[in-house]
């Protein structure tokens, strides 16, 4: 597998997946980071459509070094705990419900913080602060302070909105279909990328092979991104896997922690596709495997597929509800996704390929 940097040459237009006709809705949002359907429909375009591609990601990175999004299993800097993990706790004796996710504590309670700005928060942690907390489940109180040297920790983008207006020929009003419409522009701060690992099927010639520099366009209105390879982020990453794995292979009480969109989806004959915020393998209780879970908003997928016709078509494919990046999950034991078992239907499969539901493993 080889890791590239992915920077933009110019804003970036990745429309969210609310559908967007000028005349019917004037405004035109973007979505950002990008998923891993858009990265490898651009990257596509350079082995002619090739599907055996595999890909780790996406994650930030600020000049050569590998930005996570940070673990939402904290609060006020003091990582939460699931009650029955702690049976000293008081708060044992209250009522649950034993059949949901069991509620969460700190070791020691105490009164909560005021909530801190968010800008002065690391939303995104650097290589260094993430594989600390593989080795020791910590995060020092410092680490998620912003560094005063890096600016975008907080986010390393801003969006720029632009306003378009199309005149009647011959008059200076508006037209009054298709007349004006606004849009976001996403335009990432300087120093900032990108970054994927890529794993390339045998079956591609040499001669399709990346280069170690090259463009590619990405996103709509035909802007470019430079894709450069990056060794650096390769040795990163593979530290950060090594010592996930063997956090998994020590068995006992165990932390997921998801650094990808997760994507656990499950089709039922009188409801159709369901998605939600933990995999369907896992069973919640906290006697059995999945004891609690911290999570956000869902996060919106929406791609395309082809039509199945003589004339193939691109026609936009039902919409995925991800569980978000940064969403932690506790076990009794780890447990293997099983989207990554061997008996797992290409089409589950093709889920964690295109880079998504991807887990460090830490030790509790």
């Amino acid at each position: 597998m080889h890791w590239y940097k992915i920077t933009p040459l110019d804003v970036l237009l990745l429309r969210d997946a609310k559908p967007f006709t000028p005349e019917e809705r004037a405004w035109a949002g973007s979505v950002f980071p990008p998923n891993g359907h858009t990265i490898i429909g651009a990257l596509r375009t350079l082995f002619n459509d090739n599907k055996e591609l595999k890909m780790k990601g996406v994650f930030f990175c600020y000049n050569n070094t590998l930005y996570l999004p940070r673990p939402l299993g904290f609060m006020s800097g003091k990582p939460l705990i699931p009650l029955p993990w702690k049976p000293e706790l008081a708060l044992n004796h209250a009522m649950w419900d034993e059949r949901k996710p069991a509620p969460l504590t700190t070791e020691k309670l105490e009164k909560a913080e005021s909530k801190k700005d968010k800008k002065d928060t690391r939303q995104y942690l650097p290589f260094e602060v993430i594989i600390e907390y593989l080795k020791t489940g910590k995060i020092e109180e410092e680490a998620w302070k912003v560094s005063e040297d890096i600016k975008g920790e907080d986010q390393p983008w801003k969006v720029e909105t632009r306003s378009h207006n199309t005149l009647q020929e011959g008059t200076r009003q508006v037209k009054e279909s298709d007349g004006y419409f606004v849009e976001n522009a996403i335009r990432m701060l300087s120093g900032w990328s990108l970054a994927i690992g890529l794993e390339i099927g045998e079956k591609i010639g040499e001669k399709q092979k990346i280069k170690d520099y090259t463009t590619v366009r990405l996103g709509g209105e035909g802007h470019h991104v430079i894709i450069e390879k990056c060794d650096e982020l390769k040795d990163q990453w593979e530290k950060l896997e090594k010592l996930s794995k063997n956090n998994f292979e020590k068995g006992g009480k165990s932390i997921a922690y998801l650094v990808t969109p997760g994507v656990f989806e499950r089709t039922h004959k009188d409801k159709g596709a369901v998605c939600r915020p933990y995999p369907w393998e896992w069973k919640v209780s906290y006697k059995q495997e999945l004891v609690s879970i911290v999570t956000d908003r869902a996060v919106p997928i929406s791609c395309r597929i082809q039509t199945q016709t003589e004339k193939k078509q691109s026609i936009p494919a039902p919409q995925v509800f991800a569980a978000p990046p940064g969403s932690m999950y506790y076990l009794n034991q780890p447990q293997k996704l099983f989207q990554e078992g061997e008996t797992a239907p290409e089409k589950v499969k093709r889920w964690r390929n295109l880079g998504y539901s991807e887990l460090l493993w830490i030790s509790y």
